[in-house]
């Protein structure tokens, strides 16, 4: 029967794509051992000679044998990996969670397979599925805000004694969360943004939200700063930036913001550095002072906040350590350590030029 792509069982063995592994046998040959020596000190080093394990150092390099993780997960029923799911890849203000995470798990021998959302809680449960189809030992979600059918499957994994850790939210030890909380609340952020205008004599607000519906973190801070503002009597505008660029975003905010003929805002607080620093540009652009004209700040503390003149004032919130924590937490978790306690990680206020004291 001639090969043909329908029947790809008669295409001749030679023809057909391989894996390209190198074989424990090939290892035990090049080192003169058995296969079986070979995998026992992949197992455990300790019990092989000194000088076997030297020849098997040596044949491993040379043949870049890479055992098969597949396999050893089948016959073992565990895996090492940890399955994370962010909202952006391409957003630092993650990555640097991504790095806390990939730190304190690495170091308990686990490693972590990342899958980005890009803010859509559809994406978030394709991706769900795709991930503990390769049964992770764990998972870790950003926020609390899900789709049905991923709760669902969020649930049923937890029950499957798969532990599952929810990063950059508030947890709350009054409350009973489904799943372990690690980071921080998003409202009282907004408190602490409103307050640190209101402590400048600032009477006339405005909080500049994410165009992104999904971004429920930026809205929960909003409402925060709205609610703060209202009860200290201040007069307070909520905007909606624009979907897409954020600095183009943030300099059409602040186009909005001038346009107001009567009791225009002289503070603004925006949903991230990156829309803040757009509007501190268009600023610049358009020749109006800041902070004399409008003080502006943000949040994240990105790296381009500090460098503009003037620097931005923003909120540092626990990039790192919120991906440390939970790779604390997980590892107890699954060393069989049943506490599920989260962790509510402090924010840091960082004034600088952008914020002054009202006019009088």
């Amino acid at each position: 029967m001639p090969s043909t792509p329908e029947n790809p069982a008669s295409v001749p063995a030679r023809q057909r794509r391989g894996h390209g592994r190198q074989t424990l046998e090939a290892v035990a040959q090049r080192a003169g051992v058995t296969a079986m020596t070979v995998s026992r000190f992949l197992r455990q080093p300790d019990r092989v000679a000194a000088d076997t394990a030297v020849r098997i150092r040596t044949a491993l390099a040379d043949t870049g044998y890479l055992p098969n993780k597949q396999a050893g997960q089948l016959a073992s029923g565990q895996s090492n990996i940890v399955a994370a799911i962010i909202p952006s890849i391409a957003n630092s203000i993650f990555a640097e969670t991504v790095q806390g995470l990939s730190d304190g798990l690495q170091a308990a021998g686990h490693e972590l397979l990342l899958a980005s959302t890009g803010y859509s809680l559809e994406r978030e449960e394709v991706q769900l599925r795709a991930v503990l189809g390769w049964s992770p030992s764990a998972v870790v979600v950003t926020g609390r805000h899900h789709s049905a059918r991923a709760l669902t499957l969020l649930h049923a994994a937890q029950r499957g004694g798969t532990p599952v850790v929810e990063v950059w939210d508030r947890h709350d030890p009054s409350a009973d969360p489904a799943f372990t909380r690690i980071g921080f609340d998003h409202e009282q952020v907004g408190h602490m943004m409103a307050r640190h205008l209101l402590d400048r004599g600032h009477r006339r607000l405005a909080y500049v939200d994410s165009g992104v519906a999904e971004d429920f973190r930026a809205h929960e801070r909003g409402a925060g700063f709205a609610a703060a503002a209202r009860a200290a009597g201040a007069q307070v505008k909520v905007l909606k930036a624009p979907a897409g660029d954020a600095f183009d975003a943030g300099r059409a905010a602040l186009a909005e913001l001038l346009k107001a003929q009567r009791a225009p805002a002289t503070a603004a607080a925006f949903a991230n550095d990156n829309l803040a620093c757009g509007a501190l540009l268009e600023a610049q652009a358009r020749r109006v002072a800041i902070p004399e004209r409008l003080s502006i700040m943000g949040f994240g503390d990105f790296a381009i906040g500090r460098q503009l003149q003037p620097a931005l004032t923003t909120v540092r919130p626990p990039r790192y350590e919120i991906g440390r924590a939970a790779a604390e937490v997980l590892v107890a978790l699954l060393a069989g350590e049943l506490s599920t306690d989260g962790r509510l990680l402090p924010c840091e206020l960082i004034p600088r030029d952008s914020t002054a004291k009202a006019a009088q």
